[in-house]
């Protein structure tokens, strides 16, 4: 009787155990459903003609063939130059990436490693940079870059300069956040024998402490990637609506007129523009989550 007495038990038991799982899958579920919908939308869209997005916003398309006609005309716009915007954002997107992560990641070793007090307040100024809103510097911004160009000469308004002298500013903070906690749990006996051996402070860095680094690397890589590729309002700013370069997201702007916008061609500009990031972070998505806890906690 004791025995049939737990047994109940542990089923009694079980049973709201049971149906709370089962509805926190209903709830990922709907969750999942409601932040994928503005996808959804975009690629059903795609496949829609301009007077069917008009008439209904939301709807299945008619004919999902629509969505090859749409391509081509997208692509044989004399407007929108997807491939010039491609190779703008392209060129833009890796030599952003490229500088912030190394500069970010130089910057934090040596915050790491130069336990002084004034390297104490340097990270926390980069700490309290990852809180203050762009929107309260954008505009002097614009000023100080065009005082800045005029001072040096090299123009930093509408040029491949200026974008990227920008995206290394803004995503130097955070780049530098995820990197010191991630060097802390780097062995510091590995640089002191490279010390040992002769191996300059560059060398230690390049060829000991970088190479370590590599799960945080790609995870800062994947983040700023898709910070700088969808971004819309700096380029806005530095480059311009109209400007020699332009970027995928101004580009899409050439369907969106002052009284006609070609809805079916902006949602087909739109879902190109997003290939390539989503497979990108299809591809990287495990490193994401492991350098940000790497980074956060060690």
């Amino acid at each position: 009787m004791a025995k049939e007495a737990a047994v109940i038990e542990r089923m009694a038991g079980s049973k709201p155990h049971k149906g709370r799982q089962i509805a926190l899958e209903i709830v990922t579920l709907l969750l999942f459903i409601l932040f994928m919908m503005p996808f959804i939308i975009v690629v059903l869209n795609s496949m829609r003609t301009n007077v069917e997005i008009i008439n209904q916003p939301v709807g299945l398309p008619e004919n999902p063939a629509n969505l090859f006609s749409n391509i081509s005309d997208v692509w044989n716009n004399a407007t929108f130059n997807f491939l010039s915007a491609f190779r703008d954002s392209v060129i833009i997107t890796v030599i952003s990436l490229a500088v912030i992560s190394i500069f970010s990641s130089m910057a934090a070793w040596v915050l790491v490693r130069n336990k002084t007090r004034w390297s104490n307040i340097l990270f926390l100024m980069y700490v309290a940079a990852m809180v203050i809103p762009f929107q309260v510097v954008m505009f002097p911004l614009l000023t100080w870059f065009k005082t800045v160009g005029d001072f040096i000469g090299i123009p930093l308004l509408r040029s491949y300069t200026g974008i990227i002298f920008a995206y290394l500013g803004f995503g130097e903070a955070m780049s530098i956040f995820i990197f010191h906690g991630f060097i802390k749990s780097v062995p510091l006996e590995l640089e002191e024998a490279a010390d040992i051996d002769g191996c300059s402070r560059a060398g230690t860095f390049f060829r000991i402490v970088l190479p370590l680094l590599q799960p945080v690397f790609v995870t800062v890589l994947v983040l700023n990637g898709l910070w700088i590729w969808n971004d819309y309002l700096l380029p806005l700013l530095v480059l311009g609506a109209s400007g020699d370069i332009q970027t995928i997201p101004l580009a899409v702007q050439a369907f969106n007129g002052a009284y006609v916008k070609q809805w079916n061609l902006i949602m087909v500009s739109t879902l190109l523009a997003m290939l390539p990031i989503i497979i990108l972070y299809i591809f990287a998505q495990k490193y994401i989550v492991q350098g940000m806890v790497d980074g956060s906690i060690k």
